[in-house]
């Protein structure tokens, strides 16, 4: 990170000060928190802003509390560690740390030199960034999709360990700087750069962490990947055996990780699939309905215009 921009959040802030001066406790009043243990975007976001930056408060141990906005952490330098719903997470140079409204968090105090930024975000504000991802089967849009319905979902936390993935870096540091700066009519140009920082995360899902348990997480990665790269033919029972599962075994599974079914799975992706050809191709709707795995068109149409509230020609027609 360029190092105007570390000098400028390393300054220590009178919240800081007053720490560093003997203060015991953080001050509640700064964030809202009563006995609910609630921090309070209204305290911290001017009226009719979607986003905000602030420096993470050092020195100091941050009780456990959750949020009523989406917040995200990046480690500028250094390390914090946070306990997230009594889950010990450390965020290192580089990363980055999703939080939805349902994650009770904790932090350990930092060093002076540890420095984290924290976005707070309203839900509303990834409304461009769910429609840049699309609507495809991962853990990152649902998590997405449960913020904004502000909804307790499977996924507590998102954690990307994306230090030397220099685009995600790049756009971090652009999205710090414009709201350090402020500068004016931002917001479209912020939401945008939320966009593509997704769009890349999406292609880290290797390296990401999930507040889910460890082989929940795992068996939903894979079951995914594997839709992803053969949702035209793939099946269970090759899945199944693949994993050394039986059928009802792993079809249990997928259940009880994703609250879904294999079918229901494999059918998002297919039709998310279908309606990106239709939108970005010329090609003739039997042919779209042949290339993502459906030989019945009769059946393609019915469930395509059920989820997406019109039929494949009236989608095409449709504006983006």
């Amino acid at each position: 990170m360029r190092e105007d921009i570390l000098k400028e959040l390393r300054k220590i802030t009178p919240e800081e000060q007053a720490i560093l001066n003997g203060s015991t406790d953080i001050d509640s009043s700064l964030y809202n928190l009563d006995a609910s243990r609630i921090v309070d975007s209204n305290r911290l976001l001017e009226r009719g802003k979607l986003i905000e930056l602030r420096p993470h408060t050092r020195f100091i141990h941050f009780p456990a509390h959750t949020h009523n906005y989406v917040e995200v952490v990046y480690m500028c330098s250094g390390m914090t560690t946070h306990l997230i719903n009594q889950m010990p997470v450390t965020l290192r140079t580089g990363e980055l740390l999703f939080l939805s409204q349902s994650a009770v968090q904790e932090i350990l105090p930092a060093g002076e030199n540890d420095i984290a930024v924290n976005f707070i975000i309203l839900p509303e504000f990834f409304d461009r960034t769910l429609s840049m991802i699309g609507a495809g089967n991962n853990l990152i849009r649902t998590f997405l999709v449960d913020c904004l319905r502000s909804r307790s979902g499977p996924i507590g936390y998102l954690h990307f360990k994306v230090s030397d993935i220099l685009p995600i870096q790049n756009l971090m540091e652009n999205l710090i700087w414009m709201l350090l700066h402020r500068q004016p009519n931002t917001r479209s140009l912020n939401q945008t750069t939320m966009g593509l920082l997704f769009l890349h995360l999406i292609n880290e899902t290797d390296r990401l962490e999930t507040g889910k348990d460890s082989y929940s997480n795992e068996l939903t990665l894979h079951v995914l990947s594997y839709i992803e790269e053969n949702y035209r033919d793939g099946s269970l029972q090759v899945l199944a055996a693949s994993m050394h599962l039986e059928l009802y075994q792993l079809s249990r599974l997928i259940r009880s990780c994703t609250h879904k079914t294999y079918t229901e799975l494999l059918q998002e992706k297919r039709l998310s699939q279908a309606a990106w050809l239709l939108r970005t191709t010329s090609l003739a709707i039997t042919d779209i309905c042949m290339d993502v795995g459906y030989h019945n068109f009769s059946y393609f149409y019915r469930i395509f215009t059920k989820t997406y509230g019109c039929s494949p020609k009236e989608y095409r027609k449709q504006p983006e």
